[in-house]
């Protein structure tokens, strides 16, 4: 059974768009690989997900071509862990906006329900999913944090597509969820 309907063979760019970043579960699992979150328990925990949703939502988005496979050892077992892809980093401007959007439009449920986009170099928060309000630098992964204050009391700088040849040798350091 299918997620939802095919819209890629349309017409229109923004329903293109919306068939790979328009699913909610979608982009709540980028938000995490931007986090630097990409195991799958790791994903699931902090989601609260059904390993099935999940497994599907991965998949799909690999299938995509925003998300990669990169090996690390677990013990004696080697796993895979989930790295943005080159056109995975290029949906953070899709994913600012909504952050941004939300925290204009919508009523949060408690102080600790707020995220802020932040540009690293400069240290301030934008109200551009794009360029820094404060400096007009154009924002990226490499340049950007998100504080996500029920995560942390600091902005947290995002996970970055790494070079081809990082994704095909063994990885073993451990990402915090």
């Amino acid at each position: 059974m299918p997620l939802r309907s095919d819209w890629s063979a349309r017409t229109c760019s923004l329903a293109r768009g919306l068939d790979v970043l328009g699913d909610p579960w979608g982009s709540l699992v980028l938000r995490e690989i931007f986090f630097g979150n990409g195991r799958f328990d790791a994903i699931k925990q902090r989601l609260e997900v059904a390993d099935t949703v999940l497994s599907k939502r991965l998949g799909w988005l690999l299938e995509a071509g925003l998300l990669a496979q990169r090996p690390y050892q677990d013990g004696n077992r080697t796993r895979q862990e989930y790295v943005l892809t080159a056109k995975g980093e290029d949906s953070l401007p899709v994913l600012n906006a909504i952050i941004i959007w939300a925290e204009k439009h919508l009523d949060a449920p408690n102080e600790v329900s707020h995220m802020r986009v932040i540009h690293t170099d400069c240290g301030q928060a934008t109200s551009s999913a794009d360029t820094c309000t404060h400096c007009g630098t154009r924002l990226t992964a490499a340049n950007t944090s998100w504080h996500s204050f029920k995560r942390t009391d600091h902005p947290v700088p995002l996970a970055v597509a790494p070079s081809e040849a990082s994704t095909a040798a063994p990885f073993e350091t451990e990402i915090p969820a």
